[in-house]
């Protein structure tokens, strides 16, 4: 799995990471947003969410500093570009992601 992060993170193609938990209810109201977000981006950006619960994912949330979910982070060609804990919508997160396209 890190490989694959590692790999996404480093594209061309913007990288839109969930950090969640499953017990979490605002990270459960992020995922219809995260899919509205998929259906008009399509294959322009990449979007995978980390359990937080995982112990594979506990190195990622060191460091990132994530301590709070959801927590949302965009990456592009291996840089951090943008970062926010808690629910936003699809069309806020198509504003943050549309000038790495």
């Amino acid at each position: 799995m890190l490989d694959e992060f590692n790999k996404m993170k480093n594209s061309d193609k913007p990288l839109l990471v969930d950090f969640y938990a499953e017990w979490c209810g605002p990270c459960k109201m992020m995922a219809p947003q995260l899919d509205k977000l998929k259906e008009m981006l399509g294959e322009q950006v990449n979007i995978i969410k980390l359990n937080i619960d995982k112990p594979l994912n506990r190195g990622l949330l060191y460091e990132y500093h994530v301590q709070s979910v959801p927590t949302l982070i965009l990456f592009h060609k291996g840089e951090l570009r943008w970062r926010q804990a808690g629910v936003t919508s699809a069309e806020d997160l198509k504003k943050v992601i549309e000038p790495y396209l």
